[in-house]
């Protein structure tokens, strides 16, 4: 069993102690989550396990011929080569397998060293190379980027093309690939949409290896992960079960030690309070100056940031009429050719939680822009109610934020004066704690000034928030306190998110865009999923999101057990199939075209399904073959050992044919 563990490591940053007397334990079929507020370490950690950064104490132990592969939160970029190309490279450690196969065959040819320490040697190394699915990589390549959102036409272009996040989705597909025994994952969800998030949802809950993440998406998880490690003020504990259970445990446990914290801090807001009103008055100054020692010597209790119950209301909602927004005939192109909206139709009422969906290029950004009326170049039209007053958030909110000012300045220059003593709560719910209040505008980095931007917005009396992507750059504990803010505001929300739990928690309907068309859901993200599932189940899946339905699952489960279950290749059945759906637009085809159309995809996908378990036939049929080899009653029998490779040889050129054969079914996808 594969593992990788460090006992009683510590590190420390100056007079911090980052780790103390740390102890963890990965190994084969781990599924963990580590947890802990902003800057505890948890990145450092990971750096430690993946063998990046050397403790200052402890020992580190990874088993032998043990393969990690590690993601970072950011900064990766690829160039000088194709995707395709790139991917490749995510399966070098079989290239080095083969050259050392070849070696010993070389060295056996020449009759060089111990003949039968070598041929065990090569069996070895044999197996393990089957055993990876390294002769399947290009099968393997294609099924992750798929998954992970990139299309078939996105494989020959150069990897520079890309955008950060498109680049941080590179270097996840990479370490997929790997098939690695232990994956160390930091915050790998930070640039995925929902579909890619669930594709990974399904990866990881078939994958064979173990793995440690860090996710801000409670959702997801709750249905990967089976225990939690907490990293708070340098020590490591853990917590079986999923993170929802890991939370009510965590609370209950610290129940004594939150009412201690709430009864220092408003002993602490009472003697700040003194000291802010009597500091300057002569009569009061001694009382004030020996508050102010009180404060300084007191030992000030900590509780993790996410047990802290911070909560914020909206300025009221400015009063509006039963109907808020009416869009007819809504039609926009940005080629002149291809709608991504088509003839949409919406009407929004008061108190309503819409959230838009559908896949990357949908429409969905699109269709808020035209709401918030920061799009005009549309055909059709958009009719407010009486007394609407839109709010509008989107990432491009941020490039407005800057200047001298420091956060606090900046946004009580913008807020209510009611709302103004609760601005420090506020921002440390939005992850600016302590001094961070003080940072000028123009050092903000562009995930700090969104979450400035979004914080400025919830500010405004507003009756119609129109917020696209606002759990970006978000911790868990801030979508709580986002999340309940947003099911308490007086108005209407129409939103996108990629954050499936903070969609269940918010949305009472959901309109889904794609290919231009719309459908709409009167109800919760789960009757939605159930709705598009079920018609997925019986129409083959026609126009709906890769991520809702069964093949995207058995897609995701093959590629998460590619490394250690083979016999799982069949599952993989093709996500995209460009060529047959963009050889005419949907909404250009006759209902009875797009039917023979979608039974031509299912006949060729069949195809590929059995091609594919074919070659995982003939593939364990060539390992067997090649373990006998290794039998020294077959390699010291000339007669035996020529027959053996004979059939070797032919189950090779039925692996070439057959993968030929798969390639053109293949290649009729797209």
């Amino acid at each position: 069993m594969a593992f990788v563990q460090f006992s009683q490591v510590s590190l420390a940053f100056g007079d911090r102690d980052i780790l103390k007397n740390v102890t963890i334990n990965l190994q084969t079929g781990s599924k963990v989550a580590l947890t802990g507020a902003n800057g505890a370490g948890k990145s450092t950690l990971i750096k430690v396990l993946a063998g990046l950064v050397p403790p200052d104490s402890g020992s580190r132990a990874v088993q032998k011929d043990c393969r990690i592969a590690y993601l970072p939160q950011s900064g990766l970029t690829h160039h000088g080569c194709t995707l395709r190309e790139e991917a490749d490279k995510a399966f070098e450690f079989g290239y080095e397998m083969q050259r050392k196969i070849d070696e010993i065959g070389s060295q056996l040819e020449a009759g060089q060293g111990n003949t039968d320490a070598l041929v065990i040697q090569q069996s070895e190394l044999i197996q393990a190379l089957d055993d990876s699915g390294w002769h399947r990589r290009d099968a393997m390549a294609e099924s992750v980027l798929l998954g992970l959102g990139f299309s078939r036409s996105d494989f020959d272009r150069d990897t520079a093309e890309f955008s950060g996040g498109w680049q941080m989705r590179i270097a996840l597909a990479k370490a997929l690939m790997q098939g690695p025994d232990i994956l160390l994952l930091d915050e790998p969800t930070n640039y995925l949409d929902i579909e890619a998030r669930s594709w990974l949802e399904q990866f990881l809950q078939n994958f064979r290896g173990g793995f440690l993440l860090v996710s801000h998406d409670r959702y997801f998880l709750d249905v990967t992960i089976n225990e939690v490690y907490e990293l708070f003020n340098g020590d490591l504990k853990r917590y079986p079960g999923n993170f929802s259970h890991y939370e009510k445990v965590r609370e209950v446990e610290l129940k004594t030690l939150i009412a201690a914290y709430e009864q220092q801090q408003e002993e602490i807001n009472k003697l700040e309070d003194f000291i802010r009103r009597f500091g300057y008055k002569a009569t009061k100054a001694a009382q004030a100056q020996e508050y102010m020692k009180k404060l300084e010597k007191m030992e000030r209790i900590e509780i993790p940031e996410s047990l802290k119950k911070i909560h914020f209301s909206f300025p009221p909602a400015p009063h509006s009429g039963r109907l808020v927004m009416r869009l007819h005939d809504i039609t926009k192109s940005y080629d002149g050719k291809t709608n991504v909206l088509d003839k949409l139709e919406l009407t929004l009422e008061n108190g309503e939680r819409l959230v838009v969906a559908g896949r990357n290029g949908a429409g969905k950004s699109t269709l808020l822009r035209i709401i918030a009326g920061e799009d005009s170049a549309f055909t059709g039209e958009v009719v407010p109610g009486a007394g609407v007053k839109v709010g509008y958030f989107s990432q491009d909110n941020a490039e407005t934020i800057k200047g001298k000012e420091t956060i606090l300045d900046y946004l009580e220059a913008r807020a209510p004066l009611e709302l103004i003593p609760k601005l420090r709560d506020m921002l440390g719910a939005f992850l600016f704690r302590g001094d961070d209040v003080y940072k000028s505008l123009d050092v903000l980095s562009g995930g700090e000034k969104s979450r400035i931007a979004l914080l400025q917005l919830l500010l405004s009396p507003v009756n119609l928030l129109v917020l696209d992507e606002p759990t970006n750059h978000l911790d868990i504990h801030s979508k709580d306190v986002l999340l309940q803010a947003l099911r308490g505001f007086g108005g209407t929300v129409i939103f996108v998110s990629h954050d499936r739990g903070f969609i269940e928690q918010l949305a009472t309907k959901v309109l889904h865009l794609e290919h231009g068309q719309y459908k709409y859901f009167v109800g919760g993200y789960e009757f939605y999923m159930e709705q598009m599932e079920k018609q997925e189940n019986t129409e083959g899946g026609e126009g709906l999101p890769r991520s809702n339905g069964e093949a995207v699952k058995k897609q995701a489960a093959a590629a998460g057990c590619f490394r250690l279950d083979l016999q799982n290749a069949h599952n993989q059945a093709m996500p995209d199939c460009p060529s047959l759906e963009n050889s005419a637009k949907p909404a250009q085809l006759s209902w009875e075209e797009q039917k023979r159309l979608e039974s031509e995809r299912r006949k060729i996908e069949k195809e590929v399904a059995r091609l594919e378990a074919k070659i995982s036939e003939l593939e364990a049929k060539k390992s067997e073959l090649e373990n006998k080899m290794a039998d020294p009653a077959v390699y010291s029998n000339g007669e035996k050992a020529k027959a053996v490779q004979r059939e070797i040889e032919a189950v090779t050129t039925q692996i070439d044919e057959t993968t030929a054969a798969w390639e053109a079914a293949a290649e009729k996808l797209g």
